[in-house]
Formats: C-alpha cells, sequence, structure tokens
C-alpha cells in the first residue's frame, strides 16, 4: 500500500482531534442547556455545534462526499445568521450529536482511501479546518459558562 501525503495524515489528525475536543465538551449537556444563549445575544451551543456540521458538509462536498443534511433546509446554522433569530428552528441537540456522529464517520472513511488532495483543494481544506478548531474552542468556553467543569484536561 502507497504512503498518504502528510497534509492527508495532518488533516485525518485534525478530524480526529477535534472530533474527540467536541464531543468531551458538548458530553452531558443537555437540550435545554444547549439553547442558552450567554449575555442573552452570545451564540448558543446547540448553534456553534450546527454551525459546525453546517460546515463539515463543504469539507465532504470538498473530498467527493455527499453532505450529511441538507444546507438549505438548516441554514439558518450557516455563516453569518444571527442565532437567537432562528432560535425556534434549531434542532434537538441529540439529533446535532447524531449528524456530527455521521459526519465524523464519512470523513474518517473518506480520508482513509486517499492518496493525496488535489492542489486546488488545499487551501480550501486547510481554512475548513482552522473554522473548526476555532469553534471547537468556543464549546469549551460555553461549557464553562453553563457551569460545567472543564472537559480538556
Amino acid at each position: 500500500m502507497e504512503t498518504q501525503s502528510n497534509d492527508i495524515e495532518i488533516i485525518k489528525n485534525q478530524v480526529t482531534s477535534n472530533y474527540f475536543v467536541i464531543t468531551m465538551n458538548i458530553d452531558g449537556i443537555t437540550h435545554e442547556e444547549s439553547m442558552i444563549f450567554p449575555n442573552g445575544e452570545a451564540n448558543c451551543m446547540n448553534w456553534i455545534l450546527g454551525h459546525l456540521i453546517y460546515i463539515r458538509n463543504p469539507l465532504l462536498n470538498i473530498l467527493g462526499e455527499q453532505s450529511v443534511w441538507d444546507s438549505e433546509k438548516f441554514s439558518f446554522y450557516n455563516r453569518g445568521e444571527i442565532a437567537l433569530d432562528h432560535q425556534d428552528k434549531l434542532i434537538s441537540f441529540e439529533d446535532l450529536k447524531s449528524y456530527l456522529k455521521q459526519s465524523q464517520d464519512k470523513l474518517e472513511a473518506k480520508l482513509s482511501t486517499l492518496d493525496s488532495f488535489k492542489p486546488e483543494m488545499v487551501k480550501d481544506i486547510s481554512t475548513l479546518s482552522l473554522h473548526e478548531i476555532y469553534h471547537s474552542g468556543q464549546l469549551g468556553y460555553l461549557r464553562r459558562i453553563l457551569g460545567k467543569p472543564g472537559a480538556i484536561k
């Protein structure tokens, strides 16, 4: 078997590490807690997790995979949307966890089949990875704001 390129290995590690951080930070959070908007305006945990999944779909698409959900149906999780304006549309936190797992499984499966990325894909893939790292950290802060102990020790 041919060795995968370093860029594939880096993204595989980031996808796996991000998933670990995300799942640790959302562990034990109820749907009701996920719907709390800190300071009455900051994005709630539900929206941030939904947004992460929303943006994972373009990553899946770049890699030649289908999205885990219909982006038009879940457009209220898109960049630039104001979560407070859509709080009545936000789906259950358990459903979001299921979509996250589906996206993880698809990403891991696809990345294990690739030998390298096409050069025109690298910028988008690295940007989407950075985006996920950024929001994964936000989930950690929100966890603490909700009064939960830090998940990453």
